[in-house]
């Protein structure tokens, strides 16, 4: 199983990176958005994918990618954020060297530097095919995803 960047509800504390980026944007911690664009999917279909892998015949000896249609940007994020929860969200996409610059002074900045600007496309479409998979939209792992770090206190909202 080759999962993207995984979203969805989270159970406690500890997170992904890509959660991560959720938690930046909602406390305003991030006052802008890298130019970093990936495919993503809820961690709720990884766990389907996994198990029709494990149960059907077709699976034995494949590998599968677990992701939703599309790829989004961490603007894509922060607009999702916004128009669906109405979160105090940036999403200004900032210049790639408004990036570098800030690297040399934030660790956070610098773990972006080798995906400015690059778009990560990929499909599940054999996963689709074979197991009849299919992961829900973008947006309801965004929105699933946000709605669990708020209700469980891990990040604090920008006012």
């Amino acid at each position: 199983m080759n999962p993207v960047g995984v979203l969805g509800p989270v159970l406690g504390p500890d997170t992904s990176h890509s959660i991560g980026i959720i938690k930046q944007l909602l406390s305003g911690a991030m006052s802008g958005c890298p130019k970093v664009y990936s495919p993503y999917v809820d961690v709720r279909d990884v766990a389907k994918l996994h198990l029709r892998a494990m149960t059907h015949p077709a699976a034995k000896g494949e590998r599968f990618i677990a992701a939703a249609p599309g790829t989004h940007s961490i603007a894509d994020v922060a607009r999702v954020l916004k128009r669906k929860l109405g979160a105090h969200v940036s999403t200004r996409e900032l210049p790639n060297w408004r990036v570098r610059l800030a690297a040399l002074h934030n660790p956070a900045a610098k773990v972006v530097l080798p995906h400015l600007g690059s778009v990560r496309e990929t499909s599940s479409a054999k996963a689709e095919k074979l197991l009849g998979w299919s992961p829900r939209p973008f947006e309801d792992a965004v929105v699933a995803t946000s709605d669990s770090l708020l209700k469980l206190g891990l990040v604090r909202p920008a006012a």
